[in-house]
């Protein structure tokens, strides 16, 4: 598993915010910096601090983060004060945190994604993916992660043969999930070499064989031989309404497009992009800020 270094402190870096926008901020987070966050909230207060742990944290760390801030402010956010705060804590600070924040996580009766520490049991028949902190984004807590999770899992027919394309696979979870579900043949890629190495490795220690390779969405070619039967895109929603094309090419024409990584106010233009292209939507969530969507073409 990929873990930060096992030795000396890290940076604790932290955002004081509202509890409606903890979860734009931990997306925020795990995009600026790979990292899943931590997150406490008192309720009495009303604020929510959320905390990502850092080998390393400079200036220009310092600067993107506080330009994302303003990002998130001007798509209208209720940030609150959006204080940011970042000190150096011992290394045990971080593992005990994440112990505390890090929790089983079921999915469904298919489906069940657990640190390695957990010693929760699987329900007969229950796949399980293990994960560990110091991971590449995606531990399945997010809303924009778990409805792809969840979709993963409802779509998966027992004993048809089913394809599954990962587009910006993160920490490889959704790939891994849908490979211990049945899935093959499983494709996932990625931007971030980073993301693409902690991938195989998670991929490794869960013995889940399936494709992991470093890509640009923006640069594939539309045309495909071979589309998915299942293709899940948890990108940024300029991202998924830029490459529609490219997303739509992967797909069978029996397909589902599971698109992710949407701000409530980002979705109607994605369904709208989605739709003039002969899509429907046939399942949506909305959680917080966020709001996710599966699609199928028109018959």
């Amino acid at each position: 598993m990929s873990k930060l270094p096992s030795r000396g402190s890290l940076w604790k870096v932290s955002v004081g915010t509202t509890p409606e926008a903890e979860e734009a901020v931990v997306e925020m987070f795990a995009r600026l910096f790979g990292q899943p966050a931590a997150i406490y909230t008192d309720l009495e207060k009303h604020t929510t601090v959320v905390s990502v742990f850092l080998p390393r944290f400079g200036p220009r760390h310092r600067t993107g983060l506080q330009r994302a801030l303003r990002e998130l402010t001007a798509a209208g956010l209720n940030l609150g004060r959006a204080r940011l705060s970042a000190r150096r804590i011992p290394r045990e600070n971080w593992a005990e945190s994440w112990k505390r924040h890090f929790k089983p996580l079921e999915i469904s009766r298919q489906l069940l994604v657990l640190p390695s520490w957990s010693r929760v049991r699987a329900k007969p028949g229950q796949a399980v993916v293990v994960l560990d902190p110091g991971l590449s984004f995606g531990t399945g807590h997010h809303p924009t992660t778990s409805f792809c999770l969840e979709q993963i899992a409802s779509r998966r027919a027992a004993g048809t043969a089913q394809t599954l394309l990962d587009a910006g696979c993160g920490s490889g979870i959704l790939a891994i999930a849908a490979t211990k579900l049945g899935y093959a043949p499983v494709v996932a890629f990625d931007f971030d070499p980073d993301a693409v190495r902690v991938a195989k490795e998670n991929a490794a220690f869960n013995a889940a064989g399936l494709r992991i390779l470093r890509q640009d969405l923006t640069k594939l070619p539309v045309a495909v031989r071979k589309p998915f039967d299942v293709v899940c895109a948890n990108l940024m929603y300029d991202l998924l309404i830029q490459e529609r094309e490219r997303l739509l090419a992967r797909l069978a024409p029996e397909g589902t497009l599971v698109l992710a990584g949407i701000l409530n106010v980002q979705f109607p233009s994605v369904r709208r992009a989605y739709e003039t292209a002969g899509m429907k939507l046939i399942a949506q969530k909305m959680a917080g800020e966020w709001r996710s969507g599966a699609f199928q073409f028109r018959p």
